[in-house]
């Protein structure tokens, strides 16, 4: 029998660019046909002849951009600068709101060669590095920047090591430095133009030990170390690498300076003090281009084990840093003309650290689902839709409940096929995979998220809830404990008291089950399930007129709450968790709730 020869692949080394129109949706939806016109134009008469003249072709148009391959890094640098200097010419006169601009990005890959496309993950590389590029510019791979350096009479920034979106290890990336008249200069003389910070961008320095013990300089380091690693655990982040951040050990910093030298916006700078059995550290973030300081910190602790301490005190900083820094950058994307994707989801994500209310879920949704129509395949806004959708089940704040789940799972099936590694997106399908009675998948999805970032607290509390749902109550106030000592202070605590809470009613634990619920209270005043489920627990222990007082609070804040409501949304079928509901029920029925 003839066997077949197997299908040639053809392979090629090659420099890939990668370009495309800089608010391409906004400037579409403001003038399709005239932006549609301009761009041909300027693809004609700038773009077509920049690259056949360096040698390299285009393989494939994206509507808003195109992918090229040149034989040599030079080559493809030289087209790219070219054709960017001539649409700079052509645009000059343009208005700032019409004004077209392409952002590229080149790298160096084996790729895998079709007559009208390519393919390959230096192709995924080039055109991640095309969105970090500013409107106009071009940001490099280091293969590429290995290349051309002092070839090409063109200078590039480091912009140091990049997490790239669905790219599993971190790029070196280089941005052009372009010569331009300073608002200040006269004469037409030039100064370079640095590229702006990422977002997210971030130099730990190392803190300073104030102990006046050398011997507590391990412990210092170490807090530093870590936690420069946990906070490049956060999606989109960009930190300074550790190595790099030592160099400033012991000096008198100018944060403003560091910020330019590193192109990082903000800073982060601390000390620790050790005086008798107690450890004092001090943390404050600093927007580096203005020099202020946006939050500060003090934990003071008695000293136990030190590396434990140091594991709980990094553990905290990166889940309350990145709150903070979510918080300073909705701040900036509030003051652009024209936010991108990214700067509204970061004013959606700000939106649900305010609290789960039905008017901040609204805000939420408007700003996700305006970062999808701008990039359909972000996975921060689909994990940001998601988020919303399951909230306002847990929240009880729809009467739509099965097609909200059916949502949120959709949305969370499609972040995770782009990018496997997402952490809160595992966490997430989990929770919504015990809203939906699969609470054994739900904890199986949580573990995965936390192999992914240990520090993601909600993820412990919700295998907690998946133990009472499973009957296994007397489980569940360990895994909420261990996610109070990663984020004692997080907007979501008062729902993982609510956790423990239902856990010692299932458990006929009822007075612990009053202090848990009290608990809540005190964390969301303004939540009304936390006053309603107070309410269940006090009249179990018989303080039916604090019960009733509790109660009303909470229909005060929910009128719409009824038992039969609760009853029709059961997550479970295990028998334990079923007799615990109808302790519920009952409790609710003693506070003189409406059955509905």
């Amino acid at each position: 029998m003839v066997q077949e020869r197997p299908v040639r692949v053809e392979r090629r080394l090659s420099a890939i660019l990668a370009a495309d129109v800089a608010g391409y949706s906004r400037l579409m939806h403001t003038e399709e046909e005239a932006t549609h016109a301009r761009l041909t134009v300027l693809l004609t008469d700038a773009v077509v002849p920049a690259i056949a003249e360096h040698g390299g072709r285009i393989v494939k148009n994206t509507g808003d951009g195109f992918l090229a391959v040149f034989p040599s890094a030079v080559q493809a640098v030289r087209g790219a600068v070219q054709f960017q200097t001539r649409i700079k010419e052509l645009t000059i006169d343009d208005a700032e709101d019409r004004r077209i601009a392409l952002r590229v990005g080149v790298n160096i890959g084996d790729v895998i060669v079709e007559p009208h496309d390519i393919f390959g993950d230096g192709v995924n590389i080039a055109a991640r590095l095309e969105g970090i590029a500013e409107p106009g510019g071009i940001c490099i791979s280091s293969s590429t920047y290995d290349q051309v350096r002092g070839k090409i009479g063109i200078e590039f920034a480091d912009l140091g090591e990049q997490n790239l979106k669905n790219i599993d290890r971190p790029v070196r990336a280089y941005a052009l430095v372009r010569d331009e008249p300073s608002p200040g200069t006269k004469g037409g003389s030039t100064t370079p133009s640095p590229p702006s910070a990422p977002r997210l961008s971030i130099v730990v320095l190392p803190f300073a030990n104030i102990s006046g013990d050398p011997e507590q300089e391990y412990f210092v380091d170490g807090v530093t170390e870590s936690l420069t690693t946990d906070l490049s655990r956060i999606s989109g982040s960009f930190v300074i690498a550790h190595n790099t951040a030592l160099t400033f050990k012991g000096k008198a910093v100018d944060v403003k300076q560091i910020g330019r030298g590193l192109n990082v916006r903000y800073a982060l700078e601390g000390s620790v003090q050790r005086g008798g059995n107690r450890l004092r550290v001090n943390v404050q973030l600093i927007d580096a281009e203005t020099g202020n300081h946006l939050w500060a910190e003090r934990f003071d602790k008695p000293v136990a084990d030190l590396f434990d301490m140091q594991d709980e005190i990094v553990s905290r900083l990166a889940n309350t840093l990145n709150a903070q820094l979510i918080e300073a950058e909705a701040r900036r994307a509030e003051r652009s003309l024209h936010p991108d994707a990214m700067d509204l989801i970061f004013q959606g994500m700000a939106c649900l650290n305010k609290g789960r209310t039905s008017e901040y879920l609204a805000q939420s949704r408007s700003f996700f689902e305006r970062a999808l129509a701008l990039d359909p395949r972000n996975i921060e806004a689909l994990v940001g839709l998601a988020v919303v959708d399951a909230a306002a089940v847990g929240m009880a704040l729809t009467v739509d409940r099965a097609a909200r789940l059916a949502a949120a799972e959709t949305a969370l099936i499609k972040a995770l096929s782009l990018a496997p590694q997402h952490a809160r997106a595992h966490w997430l399908l989990g929770n919504v995979k015990m809203f939906t009675n699969r609470a054994a998948q739900g904890i199986a999805e949580c573990e995965q998220a936390l192999v992914l970032d240990r520090n993601l607290a909600n993820a412990h509390a919700y295998i907690g809830r998946a133990k009472y749902l499973l009957g296994r109550g007397e489980e569940t106030e360990a895994h909420v404990q261990e996610a109070l000592r990663l984020s004692p202070r997080d907007t979501e605590a008062f729902v993982w008291m609510m956790f423990a809470g239902f856990a010692k009613l299932q458990l006929g634990a009822d007075e612990e089950a009053v202090a848990r619920f009290r608990r809540s209270v005190e964390i969301n005043r303004n939540h009304p399930r936390a006053h309603i489920y107070l309410a269940t627990a006090l009249a179990h222990i018989g303080r039916l007129d604090e019960a009733r007082s509790a109660a009303q609070v909470g229909l005060a804040l929910d009128p719409t709450f009824t038992i039969s409501r609760f009853r029709a949304n059961v997550p479970s079928d295990n028998p334990t968790y079923l007799a615990g509901r109808e302790r519920f029920y009952e409790g609710m029925r003693m506070a003189g709730m409406p059955e509905g």
